[in-house]
């Protein structure tokens, strides 16, 4: 939830008991802060001049919120900064009717607990605004909106959710569907990150009753829309089911475009409750490229994914430029970690590496978004390694990202690249079977008729690299045990597949398998062209190899521990194998 600053004019009520000379100072200091750039150390200087008046308690307690507010905002005194919030805080206790200094003065100090790691501070104070707020509806719903929030922080999504339901239970008291369908949703988001997907479905339900029966403002409205249908569609894309999501995603896409036309109106709601908004509409464009992204690359329609990443990263930078919200830093990484698998896909290694160090840039930046992403940085280098045939750095990169993650999806994920890392080197017996028991303790399972039943699923959803990678595997099989025409049977396709993603790896299995299912075969003209096709794109990978080892990015792939490295040292030539690449 986002709000606006807050400005250093006085209230009605306070201006008419203020002297001149406060309204003076005030006024001065408004000036200072307000200038073209602003002139902070002024407007301090104004805010200070106030104390020796000894004015009333409110004055002194709303000049202390301002101060702190200032010193938190526009520079790095932290220490004056938490000394005047904790000074306005504890004053305006004291005082009747003075609710909005009161939690304002709350809510920041607990913003800059936690910007300290005094997260054990921030807490308390929240629960006792939040117990002390009931009776200030925009006051109560903000306050427990920052306390899930920093619950959600430190990964403690229980106690995040049951005040999610707290809030939306208060919110239904006091007659404000809209923010009720906040505090639910964003529960539902929650219980998502959890998979608690028997609780997740009863509560979307309620959620699309409320959307849709709520009449009020047409950007908030619009607004819980999108976050509702943001939420259907990561939910079918986290099932692979990247066909049924088609409908939802559509209506994403239209809602967004219906935003875009809307202009914002000025008239505040008549409940004071429902003050707030999810996210400004550009955040929300962003994050609709970014939900196309996602389904485009597991759809393995990679070309679609770089156009949405594309221009989803062009907005970005014209909205940094304006904007430092966190948001659009992890917007930014997740789209580049996206659009690295899709390079790594389709054989463009240089620029992935290229964009894993923009990534590392962007790490460097942010302690927060580097522990978020550690675990898929490391996942995404032992990629890399894997793609130019460094096994033993891909190994050490993907072990790394096991230890740095306790997500289950992406847990599997890197067990399964690291099994293929063994299998690739050839004498890991021992590490695979080891590696292959905690994937799945049943190996009594015959392997054709678990990929003919991936084949039907991938297939069902149209999830084309899947297809692909499963028909020309069976192809493989086919082949080794002397049934060339059904092999030609799947691996035809798989070339076609792998063509229209574009997948390289596939074409060039698919195109060393027709050529020599074609050379068996006696077909010379088919070897020949097969033959030739190998030949173009091993040509490519190569170059492409070269150009990535020869990067200096290219020695982040023994950067193991820590936070990412700065520098980086040029190679003098690719000192990787190609053997196994061609």
């Amino acid at each position: 939830i986002l709000f606006c600053a807050t400005s250093l004019v006085p209230s009605p009520q306070l201006a008419e008991a203020a002297e001149s000379w406060y309204l003076a100072l005030l006024g001065f200091a408004e000036h200072f802060r307000t200038s073209s750039p602003p002139k902070i150390r002024l407007c301090v200087h104004c805010l200070q001049a106030v104390f020796p008046f000894k004015p009333p308690q409110r004055i002194e307690a709303r000049t202390h919120l301002q101060l702190g507010s200032v010193l938190y905002h526009h520079t790095k005194n932290s220490e004056q900064a938490r000394s005047h919030l904790e000074k306005a805080w504890l004053i305006s206790q004291q005082i009747q009717q003075f609710e909005d200094v009161k939690f304002e003065a709350a809510s920041l100090l607990s913003e800059l607990y936690c910007q300290e790691n005094s997260v054990d501070a921030a807490k308390p104070l929240l629960r006792k605004a939040i117990q002390i707020s009931q009776q200030t509806p925009y006051w109560h719903c903000r306050l427990l909106f920052q306390l899930a929030q920093l619950h959600t922080l430190e990964k403690d999504l229980v106690s995040a959710c049951d005040l999610l339901g707290v809030g939306a239970e208060y919110a239904r008291v006091v007659g404000s569907e809209y923010t009720r369908a906040l505090f639910l949703l964003s529960k539902g988001m929650l219980l998502l990150m959890e998979r608690k997907l028997q609780e997740v479905h009863p509560l979307l339900t309620l959620c699309g009753q409320i959307v849709e029966n709520w009449q009020g403002n047409p950007i908030q409205k619009e607004s819980l829309r999108v976050f509702f249908l943001v939420l259907q569609v990561t939910h079918y894309l986290d099932a692979g089911q990247v066909k049924s999501v088609k409908p939802c995603l559509k209506q994403l896409q239209q809602c967004i475009q219906t935003i875009s036309t809307l202009h914002d109106d000025e008239i505040l709601p008549s409940n004071p409750a429902d003050l707030f908004h999810w996210l400004p509409k550009e955040h929300m464009c962003v994050l609709v490229y970014l939900v196309t992204v996602m389904h485009s690359m597991q759809a393995g329609y990679l070309e679609k994914a770089q156009k949405y990443t594309d221009k989803a990263l062009m907005q970005l930078e014209k909205l940094k430029m304006l904007d430092c919200s966190p948001i659009l830093s992890s917007f930014q990484v997740i789209l580049l970690e996206h659009i690295i698998m899709c390079r790594l896909v389709t054989g463009h290694k240089a620029t992935a590496l290229q964009e894993i160090s923009q990534v590392c840039q962007l790490c460097q930046q942010s302690p927060r978004l580097f522990s978020n992403h550690a675990a898929q940085l490391h996942t995404l280098l032992g990629l890399y390694c894997v793609s130019v045939n460094c096994m033993d750095n891909a190994e050490a990169q993907f072990t790394t990202a096991l230890r740095l993650t306790n997500h289950q999806e992406l847990w599997a994920f890197i067990v399964t690249n690291l099994a293929s890392v063994y299998i690739r080197e050839g004498n890991r017996h021992q590490e695979l079977y080891s590696l292959l028991e905690r994937i799945n303790p049943d190996h009594s399972f015959p392997v054709r008729r678990f990929l003919r039943e991936t084949l039907k699923m991938s297939n069902a959803e149209d999830l084309n690299r899947l297809t692909a990678c499963s028909l020309v595997l069976l192809g493989h099989i086919f082949y080794v045990l002397g049934n060339h025409r059904e092999s030609n049977n799947m691996v035809v396709p798989a070339m076609q597949l792998a063509s229209k993603i574009p997948d390289m790896s596939v074409q060039l299995w698919s195109s060393a398998l027709l050529r020599d299912l074609n050379k068996a075969c006696g077909n010379a003209m088919d070897a020949h062209e097969a033959a030739q096709m190998h030949q173009n794109f091993s040509q490519q990978l190569l170059q492409d190899h070269i150009e990535a080892c020869s990067l200096p990015e290219h020695n982040l792939i023994t950067w193991t521990d820590g936070p990412p490295p700065v520098q980086f040292q040029a190679q003098n030539g690719p000192n990787t194998s190609l053997a196994s690449l061609l």
